[in-house]
């Protein structure tokens, strides 16, 4: 497991399109999953010990920024041939087990992984309604291995980012880099 961390947000790129299904077969496209405030693309994986340090909190921001006006999906694009843990069924395992209320969508091709630059698991890009990116940070302060006190107590970098972004247009200037597992590219 290599650890990365996320390049530096490069604002204002302009989202590239997909349109990738779940497990289920349920297609989603970039233009159908915006929301009046903006979207949130996350490539999580099942196996990462830092997307599973994650679920709950992940599943939790996400519902609040659906609630608030804000798109979400999450692209898994790993290699799960390799990877048996991020196989299709498995997917469904993980969402149902973390409560997503957002679509989380197989990246079958990884062509969709590599035109958004995805580097590891969890990244998190943040547009705004015209789908220019304005975030690439993490989701918080806080690692695996995190005390129920210092979660409780956590930075809601990604929260309050996407906000501004609601509000603004534009994201934070001062962003800190995701960290994660390496996309497990074929």
């Amino acid at each position: 497991m290599a650890l990365l961390d996320t390049p530096i947000c490069d604002f204002g790129a302009p989202a590239p399109s997909f349109n990738l299904a779940t497990p289920a077969g349920a297609a989603h496209s970039l233009e159908q999953s915006v929301g009046p405030n903006g979207l949130l693309v996350v490539f999580i994986c099942n196996h990462c010990p830092y997307v599973v340090a994650i679920g709950d909190r992940l599943a939790q921001d996400a519902k609040t920024l659906q609630e608030e006006g804000f798109g979400v999906v999450a692209i898994m694009s790993n290699d799960y041939q390799d990877y048996a843990a991020d196989s299709p069924e498995n997917m469904v395992k993980f969402a149902d087990k973390y409560g997503f209320t957002f679509p989380y969508l197989v990246d079958e091709t990884q062509q969709v992984g590599r035109a958004y630059g995805a580097v590891c698991t969890p990244d998190f890009f943040g547009y705004n309604r015209n789908l220019e990116l304005q975030y690439r940070g993490r989701i918080d302060d806080c690692r695996p291995g995190a005390t129920q006190d210092q979660i409780d107590s956590r930075s809601t970098d990604l929260l309050n980012a996407m906000r501004q972004i609601g509000e603004t247009g534009e994201g934070p200037r001062d962003q800190i880099a995701s960290a994660g597992c390496s996309i497990k590219w074929r």
